[in-house]
């Protein structure tokens, strides 16, 4: 889960970051901040773990939740939509997910995961499936939401 990468591509576009995170629970965070001067292009995230601070910090719609489920598309793209509003960011990712060990949303199995950034212009989803413990579809949807803001970005 390397960011040294991310973050000099951001800062030699001079573009800033941000996240929503849902089942890493801050762990995308973490590895931007774990690299030094990452603070010159990451501005934050907000851990919005249930669908209550989901809707009540990040804004998404409980329809929007009742219709799709927390996994889904739909929601991490409002997630990653509004998530660049509130952190004034040029790109924002989210994630939501089942990381298990049993499936919190009954529409999704476990390893179900979503990916979704948003740029001023264009929101980008990645759906993923993952397999493995719930420590390790979190590392490794982590390191996803990386390697995805890494080729947005290029």
């Amino acid at each position: 889960m390397k960011a040294q990468n991310l973050v000099e591509i951001l800062k030699s576009k001079n573009l800033t970051i941000g996240a929503v995170e849902s089942m890493t629970g801050g762990l995308f965070a973490s590895a931007v901040t774990d690299i030094p001067g990452a603070s010159d292009v990451f501005c934050g995230s907000i851990v919005a773990y249930t669908p209550q601070v989901k809707c009540n910090l990040v804004n998404v719609r409980k329809e929007t939740i009742d219709q799709f489920g927390v996994v889904s598309w739909e929601v991490a793209s409002e997630m990653a939509y509004n998530g660049r509003t509130l952190l004034n960011v040029d790109y924002c990712i989210a994630v939501t997910g089942n990381a298990g060990p049993t499936a919190s949303d009954s529409k999704k199995e476990v390893g179900s995961v979503f990916l979704a950034v948003a740029s001023k212009d264009n929101i980008w989803g990645v759906p993923l499936n993952l397999s493995g413990s719930r420590t390790e579809i979190k590392k490794q949807a982590t390191a996803l939401m990386i390697s995805t803001l890494e080729t947005i970005l290029k």
